[in-house]
């Protein structure tokens, strides 16, 4: 018998069973509208999550399944041990992701920390299972995609994935981006040197996570309401990918927005009273511990000068070849980690442990259900006050009342500047842009306790950064304190993210954008935020490098011979990333390699004058000479890959979908372009693997909200989908979807007949 039949065997038996147990009393319906958005409704939250699982499933079952077996500790079985995955920025291979989520993932205390949620959040998750099961039951073996179609690992879950799957999304940025360096932590007599040399600090900065958020008040939109406008940043492939829906029970919620794999409720979106989007919160949401190790004992440490033995949890991991044992050590202040690229080893004399804030935080249904439920601004911010439970994002909002809010409020370790200084080792001072290092030898130096938080070691809202304002707010992943460069705001603690220092050029591009809409210097009539303005400001495609430097550019290779056709394509492109920008490659190339240089700004960071510092390109000595020589490098580049200097942006940066490529605007965010796309080398072309994704912009009439929304990769992961490349497509021509909302406007945009499930 082939294997593949054997697959589809145990899978038949698989769902046969599952039917066997399926609950009762479930009842949802599914209306498509344009581009497959489904609206879904129902009477209860659990058939909410019921619509919402068979939705997801019906256009990303591939990918949502191959993510339950991740979390489950099943790569390494189904794909192979040594095969490569992703789950936070950098590549590891599957053998230590199933090690980390076997280790790391305490199923039991997850089952007894879900039941303390509320009963609203568990019957998202329990009618989210059903759906998702319901699906697999409707399609049959046969019908599933091809992608995953006699996949072993395509299979009926439980409340058990879930809970897997949650707290994945909750370690999101902290300990799930340092998986690789606690899969390999080891004792120094049992680390295979060659094995871990590799492992460093992820480039987050080079990954480019981050987002737009934008809220206006009443002093600065056109019709003196609230206007949101959102454009997170993540990836293009993988289950962190946004999917559109909308969600009603009558009388009680009606909320239309986008969430991720796994989640049963909109994350990001509006209802008819507030809109509100996420941003990558520059807060660090993990503290790594340095262990004075026993001298006796390299898997005991010192804490007050008394021994500890480590914790020893010894797991099998499953694989085609059969069984492979793995040993992961954990503290009291968490497991251990290493990372010798960033000078973290395991000696003899000293280890590193890392604590996640995130850990066990199941809280996090519960705060989107309360932003879900929200009618102003203050229902969101007390969301996410007393829930704590926000894991790593911003929350920017705006209501209908003209109120603008950013809340960066989220399940932060309650260290104070006082103790960071205190607790600080030799390694702490180096690794203070990427980590905090306390000094675990001292239970002093641990989080400390803050009466009245949800879990123990979390800093309470009251100390963390809320801002509310009536003409605007907004953040591209710098910390809170340039919120509104008008009253920047007070320096909390450096694990909040850095103050008084030098913004991104994304941020600073972003808050120069806003003040030329406010002072009319944009080229439109008005002063005031608009759908339309909004919408332009969202995809103009401008760069500030430019904006700063390329008439300095210009300046240095005018007399340069051999400079000669670099500077006349930089000279005739239109310094913008359009499909049509030609010269856009050139500066692309050139700026990887200026922005480096260290010493290139005239003009410094003045925290006088923050948002327009640093600035002027120094154009003379040893600068000037590197300056000309990264642009000499940058057209050998475009030479030797084939491409004419003044190429197009969209001959080189595209996808390909059925065959088809479709060219995509935007580029990197360190151009301080707002539309950012991260893209990678894939032969000669660039392919965007992160960046804009679910852009809306949303606002108020005395009827509702007015909904405009593009979601860049569109809704299915599946070749065969009509909602493949739909949206891919408009993205391209910037052509933006006016949402439906009402029953009415719903009606009007209805695709196929409306899907209507029961059991």
């Amino acid at each position: 018998m082939r294997p593949k039949s054997v697959s589809l065997i145990i899978l038949a038996c698989a769902l046969a069973g599952q039917a066997n147990a399926k609950p009762q009393g479930l009842e949802a319906s599914i209306t498509r509208t344009t581009y497959g958005i489904p609206h879904i409704t129902a009477k209860t939250w659990k058939g909410i999550g019921y619509g919402v699982g068979y939705a997801y499933a019906q256009d990303n079952l591939c990918m949502l399944a191959e993510d339950f077996a991740t979390v489950a500790g099943e790569r390494s079985l189904h794909f192979g041990a040594k095969e490569k995955t992703t789950l936070g920025f950098d590549p590891l291979d599957n053998l230590a992701s199933d090690t980390f989520f076997r280790s790391n993932l305490d199923l039991a205390k997850l089952r007894r920390e879900g039941l303390k949620t509320s009963k609203i959040a568990r019957d998202l998750s329990e009618g989210y299972v059903a759906g998702y099961n319901r699906l697999l039951r409707d399609l049959g073996p046969e019908r599933v995609p091809e992608a995953c179609r006699g996949k072993a690992w395509v299979r009926p879950i439980t409340n058990d994935d879930m809970l897997r799957l949650t707290e994945k999304n909750a370690l999101r940025s902290g300990a799930l981006v340092l998986a690789q360096a606690i899969a390999y932590a080891a004792p120094p007599q049992e680390v295979k040197a060659e094995k871990v040399a590799f492992i460093a600090l992820p480039d987050t900065e080079a990954a480019g996570l981050g987002s737009n958020g934008w809220a206006f008040g009443a002093e600065t939109t056109a019709n003196g309401r609230g206007l949101i406008v959102g454009n997170p940043h993540f990836p293009w492939a993988g289950p962190s990918r946004f999917y559109q829906l909308h969600i009603t029970i009558p009388g009680i919620v009606d909320v239309m927005g986008a969430t991720l794999a796994g989640s049963p409720l909109p994350t990001i979106g509006f209802n008819k009273d507030i809109a509100w989007t996420h941003t990558v919160s520059a807060a660090k949401h993990a503290t790594v511990f340095e262990l004075t190790l026993d001298p006796s004992d390299p898997t005991r440490y010192l804490v007050d000068g008394k021994s500890e033995a480590m914790q020893v949890r010894t797991i099998q991991v499953p694989t085609a070849e059969g069984p492979v044992q793995r040993t992961v050590y954990v503290s009291r202040f968490g497991p251990l980690m290493i990372m010798p690229a960033a000078g973290l080893t395991w000696t003899k004399e000293r280890a590193f442990a890392i604590r996640d804030a995130n850990a066990g935080n199941n809280r996090l249904i519960d705060a989107w259900v309360g932003i879900n439920l929200a009618k102003n601004v203050g229902d969101i911010r007390d969301s996410a006050a007393k829930t704590l439970g926000i894991p790593w994002v911003n929350t920017i909002a705006a209501d209908r009342y003209g109120n603008a809010l950013l809340a960066d409020v989220t399940a932060v370790p309650n260290v104070s500047a006082q103790k960071i200084k205190d607790c600080a080792t030799p390694r702490s001072a180096p690794l203070a842009q990427r980590l905090i290092v306390l000094d675990g030898s001292k239970s002093a130096c641990d989080w400390d306790q803050a009466s009245g938080t949800p879990a123990p070691g979390l800093m309470p809202a009251s100390d963390q950064a809320i801002v509310e304002r009536r003409d605007y707010v907004a953040n591209s992943n710098d910390s809170y304190w340039l919120t509104n460069p008008k009253s920047p705001y007070r320096v909390l603690s450096p694990i909040l993210g850095t103050a008084e220092v030098a913004r991104s050029l994304r941020t600073r591009s972003g808050l120069i954008e806003i003040d030329r809409r406010l002072t009319g210097t944009d080229g439109f009539s008005s002063t005031k935020v608009d759908h339309e303005t909004a919408r332009a400001m969202q995809f103009a495609n401008k760069t500030l490098a430019a904006e700063l430097t390329l008439d300095a550019v210009l300046g240095l290779c005018a007399d340069q011979a051999d400079l000669a056709a670099a500077c006349q394509a930089l000279k005739g492109w239109d310094r913008l990333y359009n499909h049509e920008s030609k010269g856009a490659y050139l500066f692309w190339a050139f700026w990887e390699l200026a922005d480096r240089l260290p010493g290139k700004w005239a003009t410094p960071f003045d925290l006088k004058d923050p948002v327009n510092t640093p600035r002027d390109l120094v154009t003379t000595g040893p600068v000037a000479e590197q300056l000309r020589g990264a642009l000499r490098a940058a057209a050998e580049r475009l030479t030797k890959e084939g491409y004419a200097l003044d190429v197009a942006w969209g001959s080189v940066q595209f996808v390909t979908r059925n065959g088809e490529n479709i060219p995509i605007h935007g580029a990197h965010g360190n151009l301080g372009v707002l539309n950012v796309q991260v893209s990678e080398k894939v032969g000669q072309t660039l392919v965007p693997r992160h960046g804009t994704s679910y852009v809306q912009i949303v606002g108020f009439d005395d009827k509702g909200p007015v909904a405009d929304a593009i979601l860049s990769y569109a809704q299915s992961t599946d070749p065969a989908s009509p909602y493949y490349s739909d949206q891919t497509k408009a993205y391209a021509e910037k052509r933006w979807n006016r949402l439906p909302f009402t029953p009415a406007q719903i009606e009007a945009a209805k695709v196929g007949e409306t899907l209507k499930l029961k059991e």
